[in-house]
């Protein structure tokens, strides 16, 4: 069984999704690993990760526009506002999504569909960098 680290970091213009699936491909590649898994992890609580398509940008344009409607950034009960108005729904975007993804290697490939990519999910306002931890399992 074979096992390889790596990380990177990304850095966001703000809120919306920013594809990283050549990077995962990147990381599957040179890990050598034919069969396994590969996860993927966002070290942060106002950032998450999906699995998105990646063909026409108007889906995660509805994607973005969903999340606003469904957390809207001036709901007068949050109380963690420290950082400002996007502070608890970012935390919340991030909790209905995900903070890791795991994905099957197969013939030493991510076994994603054809129209599926892989994104990081800023959810502040604000541009950050953020760190993506990659683990890669197999034989």
């Amino acid at each position: 069984m074979a096992a390889s680290t790596t990380e990177i970091t990304l850095q966001t213009n703000g809120k919306g999704t920013y594809e990283i699936t050549d990077e995962v491909n990147r990381v599957v590649a040179e890990s050598g690993v034919s069969n396994g898994t590969v996860t993927i992890f966002v070290q942060h609580t106002s950032a998450s990760t999906v699995i998105m398509e990646n063909a026409d940008p108007s889906a995660r344009t509805d994607l973005h526009a969903f999340f606003d409607h469904l957390v809207p950034e001036d709901t007068p009960y949050f109380v963690h506002t420290y950082e400002g108005p996007d502070d608890m729904p970012s935390h919340i975007r991030m909790a209905l999504t995900r903070s890791s993804e795991v994905i099957p290697i197969i013939h030493g490939r991510a076994t994603l569909g054809t129209w599926q990519g892989v994104f990081l999910f800023e959810h502040r306002h604000a541009p950050h960098t953020r760190r993506i931890s990659f683990a890669v399992v197999g034989e």
